[in-house]
């Protein structure tokens, strides 16, 4: 227990150290808006963003079943962010920017210079943060993630056997994922390093509900520092899938009288992530949150303006004044559950 605590104090540790009183002011600056919007019902917005994802690639080497990348179904053309790209947003955000997660759709180490562009992003005091299917964490490129300064690396791991983990993770090989964990490691203890802060994520569905307490068994085994189960994101989830979860606690879902499905959502018009957040795609598209899938809500392009124009220009408010009106009506925010609490 006192092991587990001290690794998790690490990571807390790792996370304030990036603080700074310009970030500290901003973040001020941010929730006073944020409260004051939803009390007047107005968006009004001040700051810039303390927490943002950005998109390495929409190329993925798997074909998991609710996910637009592994389904090839996106209506938006796929691609790999180029350096001279995310150096500019991070030379103009940097000042203001506590944590930045490199993911949005895609696996983030088909990426030929991944580990630099994390390089990039510590070296201007960023917390930085990725999630992986780990089957390209290579005794190479763990060292390389070492040596990048990654913060946190989260590795999707649903299932304790290859069985029951090629439901989901169709076209992966269980084997990789624990190979790539050991890799991660042993790489932490030859350079020494606390970091990255290594998580399990296990997409809890149907098919591997069963193994819950495996897999936090496999957490201790491999040295992972801790676990976190997910609800799944289901698409057409009304009519049931057989996906959805039977223990009711890891289901996004609930089932009515009439025998349908429904999102365990009142939908609240309020949403933290429209003050403190956004997204980056790989093409330099600025889009809400990571519900945005296909970038339907594009704001603007940072490959043709820069990211304060775009974060506070007419658009972002109107989008920002539909949620505080009638978020529910918005299509993206119909399979949320998270936005009203979540930055990070």
């Amino acid at each position: 227990m006192a092991n587990h605590f001290q690794k998790n104090w690490n990571d807390s540790l790792s996370l304030a150290s990036k603080l700074s009183g310009r970030k500290i002011r901003n973040w001020i600056r941010l929730m006073s808006s944020y409260h004051l919007s939803n009390f007047s019902k107005k968006a009004y917005h001040s700051g810039f963003p303390i927490s943002l994802a950005i998109e390495p690639t929409t190329a993925c080497n798997l074909r998991c079943p609710e996910c637009p990348s592994g389904l090839r179904s996106f209506t938006r053309p796929t691609g790999m962010l180029q350096s001279q790209l995310f150096q500019k947003i991070i030379n103009e955000l940097h000042p203001y920017l506590l944590y930045l997660t490199f993911y949005f759709q895609g696996e983030p180490y088909l990426h030929p210079d991944f580990t630099n562009l994390v390089r990039y992003a510590s070296d201007k005091k960023i917390y930085t943060a990725t999630s992986t299917n780990a089957h390209f964490l290579t005794k190479k490129n763990a060292e390389k993630t070492i040596q990048s300064g990654l913060d946190r690396l989260i590795i999707s791991i649903d299932g304790t056997t290859q069985e029951v983990y090629q439901n989901y993770r169709i076209g992966g090989k269980l084997e990789k994922v624990l190979e790539g964990t050991k890799n991660i490691v042993e790489a932490k203890k030859a350079f020494k390093s606390a970091k990255p802060h290594l998580i399990f994520q296990f997409l809890v569905v149907r098919p591997n509900e069963h193994q819950i307490e495996e897999a936090k068994q496999l957490t201790q085994k491999y040295q992972v520092n801790e676990i976190k189960f997910k609800t799944a994101q289901i698409y057409d989830y009304k009519n049931g899938s057989p996906l959805i979860p039977t223990l009711g606690r890891y289901s996004r879902y609930r089932q009515t009288k009439n025998g349908t499905f429904v999102i365990k959502n009142d939908f609240p018009n309020e949403c933290l992530r429209m003050w403190t957040s956004c997204v980056i795609t790989w093409d330099g598209k600025v889009v809400p949150c990571c519900f945005d899938k296909d970038a339907q809500h594009e704001f603007g392009n940072l490959e043709k303006q820069n990211f304060q124009e775009i974060w506070q220009n007419s658009a972002y408010q109107n989008f920002r004044n539909q949620i505080l009106k009638a978020r529910s009506q918005i299509e993206i925010c119909r399979n949320c559950t998270e936005g009203s609490k979540v930055f990070i």
